[in-house]
């Protein structure tokens, strides 16, 4: 095992959703809670959020080529394939400079290159965050000594393409917890005496939700306050309309309405004051989602491979701890009537919270890095 004279070196390769790179901030998290002395290195893409969230955790990054892998045929197909062989070499270079222990792989295109270059030169384990394996981690499994996976249903697709397949649950950053309400109240201008609504569509944003949004307002700030995480500017113009259209209100409801594009630290203080989330159904989001006990209103990612985002919201929907719409059916109308009903009936949402709680796995990221040490001293040998 290592000692303090011989730290463990972690190469993380993730990137591309939020999904992705919290899990491995909560990997992150988790070895230095046990006091664990580690060196990590962070590849990622050039254009993912992972660069901002790896260097806000002091963890050094490196960006490499990559390309999207898709189940069809398109001259962007074509360039992204033209990148995968780059991205190749590029990993190569910072594996072989780095040395690691041990390569941790969370899945999306941006792993593919670093694992597929690193595997030979340290053990990988790969980690499947949503109810599907994704084409990313089929290919990474045929690398990888160990396929981590969230679900039990995903074990069984997973055991499929890998040999040995460990159910770890989807690791959460245990600081989502210990957020603070007085500071969630002052941090964004809010009052204890209505409900908080958290809007979120993820790391980039959902204009359909906030466009959904958007036509509830401002009679929804009648009776609530709402946070809504719209997504950068680089992704939509959603923020800069939202914030304009605040200013025709009367002020009491302008400080009823917070807009912010993306959301780092702070996000663990709103939780607290949360009363009920909006969103999409990313394998981070679920995961938080049932961690904290937060009840919610899901709205899927249509089309996304494998139904990722159906299954995703299945596992909370099945346990009666939120509530579904497809895109089509959350219209306006349907989307305020089942906030209206979740706001007036608090035991509907106690229960909720419950019910999240009941399925969550806290205990993810401790496995993850049981899994990672383990892999790390068999490298060693």
């Amino acid at each position: 095992m290592t000692s303090p004279s011989t730290p463990l070196r972690l190469l993380i390769a993730a990137g591309g959703t939020g999904g992705h790179v919290l899990s491995a901030v909560a990997v992150i998290e988790e070895l230095r809670r046990r006091g664990i002395p580690v060196e990590i290195l962070w590849v990622g893409s050039h254009v993912g959020v992972e660069r901002d969230i790896a260097l806000s955790h002091g963890v050094p990054f490196v960006a490499v080529q990559t390309g999207k892998l898709r189940r069809y045929l398109s001259v962007q197909t074509v360039t992204d394939m033209l990148r995968i062989p780059v991205g190749i070499a590029q990993a190569w270079r910072q594996v072989r400079a780095f040395r690691p222990d041990v390569i941790f792989s969370t899945g999306g295109a941006v792993s593919v290159p670093t694992v597929v270059a690193g595997s030979r030169m340290a053990p990988v384990i790969t980690h499947e965050q949503t109810a599907q394996v994704g084409i990313a981690n089929r290919t990474a499994a045929r690398f990888a000594k160990r396929f981590a996976v969230a679900f039990d249903e995903t074990a069984q697709i997973a055991r499929k393409h890998h040999q040995h397949v460990v159910i770890t649950g989807n690791p959460v950053r245990a600081s989502i917890a210990e957020g603070d309400k007085a500071r969630g109240w002052e941090h964004f201008g809010l009052s204890p005496d209505l409900p908080v609504i958290f809007i979120t569509g993820g790391a980039r944003g959902a204009s359909p939700i906030n466009q959904r949004i958007e036509a509830l307002l401002p009679q929804l700030l009648e009776r609530a306050q709402v946070v809504h995480q719209t997504g950068p500017a680089v992704a939509n113009d959603d923020a800069a309309r939202l914030r304009q259209k605040r200013e025709t209100w009367a002020p009491e409801l302008q400080k009823r309405y917070v807009v912010q594009e993306f959301l780092g630290s702070e996000i663990a203080d709103l939780y607290a004051i949360t009363d009920l989330v909006i969103g999409r159904a990313g394998a981070g989001t679920v995961s938080e989602l049932a961690y904290l006990g937060m009840p919610a209103i899901l709205i899927p990612l249509p089309g996304t491979w494998g139904d990722e985002q159906r299954k995703n919201a299945r596992v909370l929907s099945n346990a009666d701890a939120a509530v579904v719409l497809e895109q089509t059916d959350a219209t306006p109308d349907r989307l305020g009537q089942e906030i209206t009903g979740l706001l007036d009936d608090v035991m509907r949402r106690n229960a909720m919270s419950a019910n999240a709680k009941r399925i969550s796995r806290p205990d993810a990221a401790s496995r993850l890095v049981d899994e990672i040490l383990t892999l790390a001293e068999l490298g060693q040998r």
